[in-house]
């Protein structure tokens, strides 16, 4: 038992860091979380740096086949605890590598983020959407892989 009765469990921080070429470093955050349905989802934040020193941090969320279609190229909107909205541009605009994977871009709106809780919701075809929240655990270790390099 924990503090005031409540179990603690250990945190786990799944940061990943790997050279993928010469000069070429790709950093992961990894985590499987549960969208408002009930299914599972792969949700990877990760950092490419090439060796010119540009960098991308993508946010790549995968279901499982046949559970979503995301509906591109729609942002996903990303809702704060306090209620402000952030959009994140859709990487797979063109083409999808699968009907069940999308791929956002963060680069420009990770550092707005606050710690907290946030919601993301996923456009999918025929006007739905699904909600995914994302714990404030997680939004710490995605900010904490944006300064590595």
């Amino acid at each position: 038992m924990g503090l005031n009765g409540f179990t603690t469990h250990p945190a786990f921080a799944s940061i990943r860091q790997m050279e993928e070429a010469p000069g070429q470093v790709l950093i992961q955050s990894r985590h499987t979380l549960f969208d408002d349905r009930g299914n599972s989802w792969q949700v990877v934040l990760f950092k490419r740096t090439k060796a010119g020193g540009s960098s991308t941090i993508h946010l790549r969320l995968v279901d499982f086949p046949g559970l979503a279609d995301f509906a591109h190229p729609q942002p996903l909107t990303i809702t704060t605890d306090r209620g402000d909205l952030l959009k994140a541009e859709d990487v797979f605009a063109e083409k999808a590598p699968a009907s069940n994977v999308g791929e956002f871009d963060l680069q420009n709106i990770l550092s707005q983020l606050p710690v907290t809780t946030l919601n993301l919701s996923l456009a999918m075809k025929g006007s739905s959407s699904i909600s995914l929240s994302i714990p404030s655990e997680v939004v710490l270790e995605w900010q904490s892989v944006a300064v590595k390099s």
